[in-house]
């Protein structure tokens, strides 16, 4: 499911339980309406208010780490690409068909990554199976150095080329969420029963009505922005691919 379905399927959900909360309320004998009752509820539903708090807390801040890890690992990406150009462009004329094929085959990638906003799970595993990068250390391996000078930046392009390799796994590590599913039921399930004891005992009236779903609205927005953040490479908050197609404007040059 996409994340604005999740933050739906939320909103209906707590939506739904405000509505059982408001019919409960209305059939509730009325020495179940008295101070104490409503106090004791009311702390019971502190105690869920503020682990719901922890969890989303919590939750937060995993998909926060991800979407910013993966927003640096792209950055760096970035620059190991375009010194690696560098190194084979000092390296020699010999290494142009290299430095060709790196960037066709970087161009592919930010075209496919970017292109689809809905095809993340289908790119990233597109890009896990992709051999290009075994490709190009091989290329530079098969290079025969003639000086100090040429096998020194074969040694460097080495080495920048398995640094990329590295971050591109860290990066297209799979298709799953760092937000266990569980965790999203868990919080959903709270908040229904959260905002059940807000209507139990409230009027049903307008005010009342509006300042719920108001509420509930919000709380699902809070659920979208998670999900989305927690999934970098589609949706409404993506990386920016500006340092790619920048690092790719100056290669080969």
């Amino acid at each position: 499911m996409s994340a604005i379905q999740i933050a739906s399927v939320a909103f209906l959900a707590i939506v739904g339980g405000s509505a059982v909360g408001m019919l409960i309320g209305r059939r509730l004998p009325d020495h179940h309406l008295e101070s104490g009752s409503k106090d004791v509820v009311r702390l019971a539903m502190a105690m869920i208010a503020t682990m719901t708090a922890l969890v989303l807390g919590l939750v937060t801040g995993s998909a926060k780490s991800t979407f910013d890890g993966d927003d640096t690992a792209v950055k760096h990406t970035a620059a190991l690409m375009l010194a690696l150009d560098r190194d084979l462009a000092d390296y020699g004329p010999e290494t142009k068909e290299i430095r060709d094929s790196l960037k066709a085959t970087v161009t592919a990638k930010v075209d496919s990554v970017w292109s689809d906003a809905g095809a993340s799970a289908q790119v990233r595993a597109g890009v896990k199976g992709a051999g290009g990068g075994e490709k190009l250390l091989a290329a530079i391996l098969a290079l025969t150095p003639t000086n100090d000078a040429q096998r020194w930046y074969q040694q460097r392009a080495l080495s920048l080329s398995s640094d990329i390799l590295q971050t591109r796994w860290f990066v297209f590590n799979g298709s799953d969420r760092s937000v266990p599913v569980v965790f999203l039921i868990v919080i959903v399930c709270w908040l229904t029963v959260l905002f059940g004891s807000f209507a139990l005992f409230a009027p049903s009236n307008a005010t009342v009505v509006g300042a719920l779903l108001l509420c509930a609205l919000s709380v699902s927005a809070s659920i979208f922005l998670i999900l989305e953040m927690d999934d970098p490479f589609s949706g409404l908050m993506r990386i920016s691919d500006v340092p790619l197609r920048y690092a790719l404007a100056q290669m080969g040059q």
